[in-house]
């Protein structure tokens, strides 16, 4: 039984290593109001694509730059994103990494946050929008597929969005300020 226990320790250690690898890997060169809606339309496609029925939502700071839900969505998915968005306000890394921290440690965030469940939830799907230079500046969040997945999209997303700016274009472009 304590072999278990190790061995499923050791795999949430590896699952941790490997999303802070992927954090570090999805750093932004800028993001602006433009490049939100980019996010959002890459995201939307995905799912519609797939016909997942999730719900978005992509901030900077406190605000709400691009949301949406698609049908077979409901207003719980909104309570999820919210829920899942604080946590990765709260510690600045995404919400799957913040569970598989508690989880590597032997405990979930559930027990030994001290956090209230019903204003935060440690599952996948939100993830930190960083920038060159700036850190975190926000949030995007999917909700309606289980946690791994919700998660994947993201972070599926945020790859399109990376390789999609041009070659060499540093944070010192596309300010995010004013009205783009």
């Amino acid at each position: 039984m304590e072999e278990a226990v190790e061995e499923a320790v050791e795999d949430v250690a590896e699952e941790v290593v490997e999303l802070e690898a992927q954090e570090a890997r999805l750093v932004l060169p800028r993001f602006t109001y433009e490049d939100a809606w980019t996010l959002g339309g890459l995201l939307v496609g995905m799912a519609r694509e797939r016909g997942a029925p999730v719900a978005f939502d992509i901030r900077r700071g406190p605000q709400q730059l691009f949301h949406c839900a698609l049908p077979g969505s409901s207003a719980d998915n909104d309570a999820w994103i919210d829920r899942k968005r604080r946590v990765v306000e709260r510690y600045g890394v995404s919400s799957l990494l913040v569970g598989a921290r508690f989880r590597a440690k032997g405990t979930t965030f559930e027990a030994s946050s001290r956090l209230d469940p019903d204003r935060y939830a440690a599952h996948g799907g939100a993830f930190p929008l960083a920038v060159e230079g700036a850190g975190v500046i926000g949030s995007v969040t999917v909700s309606g597929l289980p946690q791994v997945e919700d998660h994947a999209m993201v972070v599926e997303a945020l790859e399109s969005l990376l390789t999609s700016y041009a070659p060499g274009l540093g944070s010192g472009s596309g300010s995010g300020s004013g009205s783009d």
